[in-house]
């Protein structure tokens, strides 16, 4: 790679001195001389500073490889809109999370504007989730040669739960257990049961692994829109009027309904599917 060393005729040069005086008078060998100017050791350390000055730069791709450390909380702060995030990251560690996704229409997405809109004039600013879906686990971390196991874990768990439909139409506010997060959320109106099912088949494959099974008494719910902080005491003073644009929707009171028939896990940038039975 480094092709540019100087050769070896030009380092026996630097390293061979005169064998006589002008005088002809023989000088000492090396052994013989200590006089410090003279000793090899010093030649040696110029002729290698002479062949790093001369080598070529690194490639900028290369140096880029290995950028100076930064502080990973602010990175990240910057990068997602001042979230945090929960644990820190490790290579080999993958977050996983278990849900059932959500798919929007047209209806839902006007309504949640109107949401927005109506907490942004109360002082606070939310934003909507990138995508929605309703949790069926706490976060946590895998290695990733627990990856094949663990979702082989949880398919036999789901064997023998079935599909369902279920529904959300309450509006309530979460916050996370390290308070950087507040949370709009749609609690779970109708097929709690079923839900619940879900979730103890979940938490058994959470404890073959020693992580953390979901929460005693959940509250079941679609994320709708998030804020950065703890704004539980913002976002109740104004709970119910937000409600009321739910419960006065112009077709009558606006269900949230999410069609049960798959489960999914993602962990890291895989997401694994699970079909449930008819």
């Amino acid at each position: 790679m480094f092709s540019c060393y100087s050769s070896s005729s030009e380092e026996e040069e630097e390293e061979t001195p005169d064998q006589t005086h002008s005088t002809g008078t023989p000088l000492k060998t090396e052994e013989e001389d200590d006089s410090p100017a003279r000793k090899k050791p010093r030649v040696q350390e110029q002729a290698v500073d002479k062949r790093v000055s001369n080598r070529l730069p690194l490639p900028g791709c290369l140096l880029t490889m290995f950028p100076d450390e930064v502080d990973s909380q602010s990175e990240e702060s910057g990068l997602h809109g001042g979230r945090i995030r929960s644990f820190k990251h490790e290579d080999g560690n993958w977050s996983t999370y278990v849900y059932l996704p959500y798919h929007p229409e047209e209806e839902f997405r006007l309504l949640l504007e109107e949401l927005l809109s109506t907490a942004r004039a109360r002082g606070v600013d939310l934003n909507p989730q990138e995508e929605f879906h309703l949790s069926l686990s706490q976060t946590v971390v895998l290695r990733h040669h627990w990856i094949q196991p663990f979702t082989q874990s949880l398919k036999a768990g789901f064997v023998h739960c079935r599909r369902f439909v279920c529904s959300a139409g309450k509006l309530k506010t979460y916050c996370n257990a390290e308070g950087t997060r507040t949370f709009l959320g749609m609690e779970v109106t109708s097929g709690h049961p079923q839900l619940l099912d879900l979730a103890k088949a979940v938490d058994g494959t959470m404890t073959e692994f020693n992580l953390d099974t979901f929460y005693k008494d959940p509250s079941f719910h679609v994320s709708l829109a998030w804020c950065v902080g703890d704004k539980r005491k913002q976002m109740k003073e104004g709970i119910q009027d937000l409600q009321s644009l739910v419960d006065d929707h112009e077709e009558g009171p606006f269900l949230l309904m999410l069609d049960c028939v798959e489960v999914f896990c993602k962990t890291g940038n895989k997401t694994f599917r699970f079909p449930l039975e008819r």
